[in-house]
């Protein structure tokens, strides 16, 4: 059967696409451009022709996973709702315990990003953007009377490493979180930096 024709930016982004999946599969040293490239049913010439290198692919990989993540975390907090639910909606879906996808690709990328500068910065624009998009909420939620926080950006940073730690646990060790448990940390922590009544039950 004949492949469609894609113009230059659909075979990037199918390339990007698949690089993310063979990355999360796999890991990012076993990965190969030959993995990337039999996925998809092409040359390893065409991918090379539009990454030159493998780090330039990973890199790029990252770059488009963190794109979507922070296209999604833009669509729960531009809801119209209350801060207080779309913070709740933006931290339950980030949560290991949440809908989602992806948290062994970063585990994997923060590994990577130790030694690899152009995915350190990938990393670390992610991260601070996630974090100031939590801030703006919990400010625009302390403006609206809804709950109190002393300091916007302190709480955000608090509630992300708890996040990513829970991530780490929950993904790379089996057992070692209940997800339930995880899940009831999250909520406890939310409502500990907004000052609300910890959940029960």
């Amino acid at each position: 059967m004949a492949r469609v024709r894609l113009n230059v930016a659909e075979r990037r982004e199918e390339m990007l696409r698949a690089a993310v999946e063979q990355i999360e599969e796999r890991g990012v040293a076993a990965v190969r451009i030959a993995d990337v490239a039999s996925a998809l049913g092409v040359s390893n010439a065409l991918v090379l022709y539009h990454f030159s290198t493998k780090e330039k692919l990973v890199a790029a990989a990252f770059t488009h996973a963190a794109r979507d993540d922070l296209a999604h975390l833009r669509r729960l907090l531009g809801r119209r709702t209350s801060a207080l639910r779309r913070l709740r909606s933006a931290v339950r879906w980030y949560a290991p315990t949440g809908p989602a996808k992806g948290w062994r690709l970063w585990i994997e990328g923060w590994a990577v990003a130790l030694r690899e500068p152009a995915l350190a910065e990938v990393t670390r624009d992610l991260d601070r953007e996630w974090k100031a998009a939590l801030a703006g909420v919990i400010a625009e939620g302390v403006a609206a009377g809804e709950f109190r926080c002393a300091d916007p950006t302190a709480a955000a940073l608090r509630l992300t490493a708890l996040l990513d730690g829970l991530a780490v646990q929950v993904t790379s060790y089996a057992g070692a979180v209940s997800r339930t448990r995880a899940q009831q940390w999250v909520d406890e922590a939310l409502a500990r930096e907004l000052g609300l009544d910890l959940p029960t039950g």
